[in-house]
């Protein structure tokens, strides 16, 4: 049984391939060989192609540069990631187009435009400064699907801090475990959220995690389902999200981010351990999701 398990220096050296299913490949998004051939010629030339439509505030010197297991990705370039998803679209004809289009089991919905969530994400990015939250910090979100996640997402990017979403869905031992590991200074929650009918409540769970997650100075709560969560406010801790949103800046000044600084940490499910955070830098992966969506 020893023999079978693999460390990260064996799986470094696999030389195995597994080609996709006939039925995966008919489905997949991008189908064009050409675009494959493209990209397999010359991978940098490729890369480096999408990356010139973004906004950068200093461009790269090297598109990339690979040491196994470790890659970097435009060495040298500076942007943000919430830059290039909102701000630049603002002073265009998109600026009252529908950014985002949520809709709520329920049948609850809202559209949200590029404008409106340029100002909001501008407002929490202030709000987290007002925190004392700078770039470099770490921030846990544990949200339902409601519109506010994306705010604290692109907010988080917005002023360099990185963050890690935790499913909704996840315990209260779950949540303390990826709190604990990501050293989060501030945990953005809400009084509960819906789920198949259903109040679950990421309150309560939020409060057992923190018994035990001693980095977390702060939480900041979003008002969902009011008081059938039956979730209380810890004086000199918890924030009500529009509370602190009220009184914020509407503007605040995008952080000029290496390429390879830390955009967030997803973690693993940890069934077979403890969870693992995968990272991800912020130009390689805005280039990366751009290029695919």
């Amino acid at each position: 049984m020893a023999d079978a398990v693999k460390t990260i220096e064996d799986l470094l050296i696999e030389g195995r391939t597994f080609p996709p299913g006939k039925k995966f490949s008919k489905n997949a998004n991008v189908n064009n060989a050409a675009i494959y051939k493209k990209a397999a010629k010359n991978p940098e030339k490729f890369w480096a192609g999408f990356a010139k439509e973004l906004d950068w505030f200093e461009k790269w010197n090297k598109v990339s540069t690979w040491k196994a297991p470790h890659s970097k990705w435009f060495l040298g370039g500076k942007l943000n990631v919430s830059y290039n998803c909102i701000d630049r679209h603002v002073t265009t004809a998109r600026k009252n187009k529908a950014a985002i289009i949520w809709e709520a089991e329920s049948g609850e919905s809202q559209t949200i435009t590029y404008w409106e969530l340029y100002r909001e994400v501008n407002r929490f990015a202030n709000v987290l400064k007002s925190l004392g939250v700078k770039k470099g910090d770490r921030v846990t979100i544990y949200l339902p699907m409601i519109p506010e996640l994306a705010v604290a997402m692109l907010a988080c990017a917005r002023i360099g801090a990185p963050h890690s979403i935790v499913f909704g869905g996840f315990s209260a031992e779950s949540l303390r475990d990826r709190i604990n590991d990501s050293q989060a200074r501030i945990l953005i929650t809400s009084d509960g959220g819906y789920r198949r009918g259903k109040v679950i409540p990421l309150k309560k769970n939020a409060d057992d995690a923190l018994k035990d997650a001693p980095t977390v100075e702060k939480v900041i709560v979003v008002k969902r389902v009011g008081t059938a969560a039956g979730s209380k406010m810890t004086k000199g801790r918890d924030l009500w999200w529009h509370d602190l949103m009220a009184k914020a800046g509407p503007y605040c000044e995008p952080e000029k981010m290496d390429s390879e600084d830390m955009l967030f940490m997803l973690y693993t499910s940890g069934t077979t351990g403890k969870p693992k955070a995968i990272v991800h830098t912020t130009g390689g992966y805005l280039v990366g999701v751009y290029a695919t969506t």
